[in-house]
């Protein structure tokens, strides 16, 4: 039977940042177990990424060898953003069913008209978060913008890239696949229009709206593709504050995982450490009530995606 093992990125005692694997309870350094394997980098889970196809199974049978006294335990580890920093986030919008029905049910509360019905496009629809400038990782605070009232959540299922991909078949897709993690697209629905430019083809501000400090949280650390039985069926929860709001699974999506693969890498060649955010469920704030209902300084945000982990971070007005 393999020995699982998750990927993390964590600050060690000098507070340097380093890549590790988490063997049961313990993480171990990455860099150790991959003696031997000359121009593998292992001074950070990105640079492991490059050379995914040797490193995977190296890590594999390192982690069948760890004792439970290797390393130190995940609870004495503060842990970092898992890839310290994805070269691009790729972020899939409108592409789950129920989520797709309750922005509609909202549409239909504040015009008093019937929207069209939810149909599936020919292609997924992307837009980009920024990767340094947003990235945070578990229990880390995420900064409110400060121009914002209207701070949303938004679970997802995150695809990490482990090689590089360009003109990739729907049925070969899941091959440039390494692993999966937890992310919250944080998200300032106010900030998603100009409305000095109603009227124009710069009216939607897709940069306002999602890229500004924190707004990506991810992690607690990425689960290797081989250790996730179908990724087209993985349960996807987010809590505020304990209360449930979000609550569906990934094969409620409407573009899957390897279309959205096929469709970039026709667009352009994805990288090794890129990461795909395939799209939020039901569940967000924006469609609850017909004024919504968002983030507030104090709010602790919880997300869970099967086999991931659980990405905890707290609220906290900008400085």
């Amino acid at each position: 039977m393999t020995t699982e093992y998750r990927l993390l990125s964590y600050r060690d005692q000098g507070g340097v940042a380093r890549a590790g694997v988490l063997v049961n309870d313990r993480v171990l350094p990455a860099t150790p177990l991959l003696e031997g394997a000359p121009g593998i980098d292992s001074s950070s889970v990105l640079g492991l990424l490059q050379s995914w196809s040797e490193v995977h199974p190296r890590l594999v049978a390192a982690a069948a060898r760890a004792k439970a006294t290797d390393g130190r335990a995940l609870s004495e580890v503060a842990l970092l953003a898992p890839i310290l920093y994805p070269g691009a986030i790729f972020c899939a919008g409108a592409n789950y069913w129920d989520h797709m029905k309750e922005m509609n049910e909202r549409q239909k509360r504040l015009t008093g008209k019937e929207p069209p019905p939810a149909t599936k496009a020919k292609s997924p629809w992307f837009f980009i978060k920024t990767g340094p400038h947003s990235v945070i990782g578990p229990g880390a605070n995420a900064r409110m913008p400060p121009h914002s009232q209207k701070l949303d959540w938004e679970a997802e299922l995150g695809v990490v890239i482990g090689k590089p991909a360009r003109n990739v078949p729907v049925e070969r897709a899941f091959e440039v696949v390494a692993g999966y993690l937890c992310v919250n697209d944080l998200s300032a629905r106010d900030l998603g229009t100009q409305q000095d430019r109603a009227g124009t083809a710069m009216f939607m501000d897709w940069l306002g709206q999602k890229c500004f400090d924190d707004a990506a949280p991810m992690g607690p650390w990425f689960t290797p593709a081989a250790f996730v039985p179908d990724p087209n069926d993985m349960s996807i929860k987010l809590w505020v504050n304990d209360v449930l709001k979000q609550d569906s699974n990934s094969k409620n999506m409407i573009h899957g995982i390897a279309e959205q693969i096929a469709a970039l890498s026709h667009q352009l060649t994805l990288r090794p450490g890129d990461i795909i955010a395939t799209g939020t469920p039901a569940g967000v704030g924006a469609g609850r009530g017909d004024s919504g209902e968002f983030l507030k300084p104090g709010d602790e945000v919880k997300i869970e995606v099967q086999y991931c982990g659980t990405l905890v971070n707290r609220m906290v007005a900008a400085s």
